[in-house]
């Protein structure tokens, strides 16, 4: 009997795949490199090899090793950042310190306990990572899960054996590979954002606003704004932001619970996955890998997914409609504050190509679609009922405000100053006429 009859399944399929890696089976790792996006280079074609035999040896179960993830985001983070000079970081600590006095003026939502940080584009990363694969996983292991079934079924019939035995291993595989591209698009994200509400959902703890010192100065190029009123209209919206969520201590869990669920509602369209697998080119990896970036193998949104998005998208626009109205309050020593508002209005209705690239990887895109509606609800009620009124809504889940809300604020603002239309007062008339028509006793007279 050959070495090779003596092999189990498992250690069969690992010597497969490590001839694949090695380059001495029709696929080889530049052409891998390329499905998953990765630059050809030799650097990034070896950190594939590894990541992906380490996937082998590791993952014994087929869970998704995400520290690949952070490993990717930071390595892109670092390889565009620079030092922040001393100047800019000492302008952007008092830009919050100044921040928060405007905002005790703009809002009764109280300060903050934790001190706002300045970070690295490497340490958004790090810090935000935690939330990134959280919202990532379902969808992860929806893929890897469908990975492992088209190729137990489009394998031929003497390899079928071994494949039911090694799923988890092929699950490893596919899970590493998903890893590294979310590592790839937080990295990018690292780059877009300028702060750590900027994406509209609470990616730090409660309680922790920040600045990406490198980005401030990125976004302030070109408008023609002093530097420092750019500074200081972010960190005031960094604040209300932080402030907010600190305040309302129940709504962080509310908008990730959300996010979650919807993105477990996604399933992989398994019939474009197998149409793929069969007509897979090795020599044209860039097929795949267009396939993976158009999102096809996700397919559309059911009603009841619909209407989760719906939702979810009510509450970021009225979490960043409330941020929006504090932050203009706030801001109106700054002279030129409407045309940084506006900027960052135009900037999240758009999204930046590592936005995109989240959404397409999930299913799920994060766009506060009603934003300009819902900055309009917030400052009617802000001139109806003031600032301390307004931000009680905040107080309980229950007394946010709702998408009808948002439509006809003044049904809201009916409702905080008890100027809501009633009932007018039924007659003797019209109580007799009630209590016919709601009587179920069974005694009324037979038709004739």
């Amino acid at each position: 009997m050959s070495d090779e009859d003596d092999k189990s399944p498992e250690d069969a399929l690992r010597d497969m795949l490590r001839d694949m890696l090695a380059g001495n089976a029709e696929l080889d790792p530049q052409k891998l490199a390329g499905a998953a996006g990765l630059p050809s280079d030799p650097a990034s074609i070896q950190q594939l090899i590894t990541q992906l035999q380490g996937a082998l040896r590791g993952n014994p179960d087929g869970s998704i090793n995400w520290d690949l993830a952070l490993q990717q985001g930071r390595q892109l983070a670092q390889s565009g950042s620079v030092a922040t000079p001393p100047g800019q970081t000492s302008a952007l600590e008092q830009a919050f310190h100044v921040a928060a006095l405007w905002l005790d003026e703009a809002t009764s939502v109280g300060a903050l306990v934790a001190t706002p940080a300045l970070l690295s584009r490497s340490e958004w990363v790090k810090r935000t990572m935690p939330l990134w694969t959280q919202l990532a996983e379902p969808v992860a292991n929806s893929i890897a899960d469908s990975l492992t079934k088209v190729m137990s079924e489009q394998a031929p019939e003497e390899l079928q054996g071994m494949l039911a035995n090694a799923g988890q291993m092929v699950r490893a595989v596919g899970g590493t590979l998903f890893a590294m591209q979310l590592g790839q698009v937080v990295g990018q994200l690292s780059t877009e954002v300028v702060s750590g509400g900027d994406i509209g959902i609470p990616l730090l703890e409660d309680g922790q606003a920040a600045l990406l010192p490198q980005n401030v100065r990125d976004f302030g190029e070109g408008l023609d704004i002093a530097d420092d009123q750019v500074a200081l209209y972010l960190a005031v919206r960094e604040l209300a932001h932080a402030r907010l969520f600190r305040h309302a201590k129940w709504l962080r869990l509310q908008v990730i619970t959300a996010i979650t669920e919807f993105a477990r509602g996604i399933s992989i369209d398994t019939e474009r996955l197998e149409d793929v697998a069969s007509s897979f080119d090795p020599a044209n990896p860039e097929e795949l890998r267009e396939v993976l970036a158009s999102g096809a193998l996700i397919p559309p949104k059911t009603e009841a997914q619909e209407a989760a998005l719906a939702r979810l998208e009510t509450q970021l626009a009225l979490i960043e409609g409330w941020v929006d109205v504090v932050t203009n309050e706030a801001t109106t020593r700054l002279p030129r504050a409407d045309a940084v508002a506006e900027t960052v209005r135009r900037r999240r209705a758009a999204g930046g190509p590592a936005e995109s690239a989240f959404a397409t990887l999930v299913g799920l895109e994060l766009r506060p679609r009603r934003l300009r509606e819902a900055a309009a609800m917030w400052r009617q009620v802000t001139d109806a009922v003031g600032a301390v009124k307004r931000d009680e809504l905040w107080s309980h889940p229950d007394l946010q405000p709702e998408a009808a809300d948002i439509d006809d604020p003044q049904r809201l603002i009916a409702k905080l100053t008890g100027n809501a239309p009633v009932d007018p007062e039924m007659d003797a008339l019209d109580r007799a006429l009630e209590d016919l028509l709601n009587d179920d006793s069974g005694d009324r007279p037979a038709e004739g």
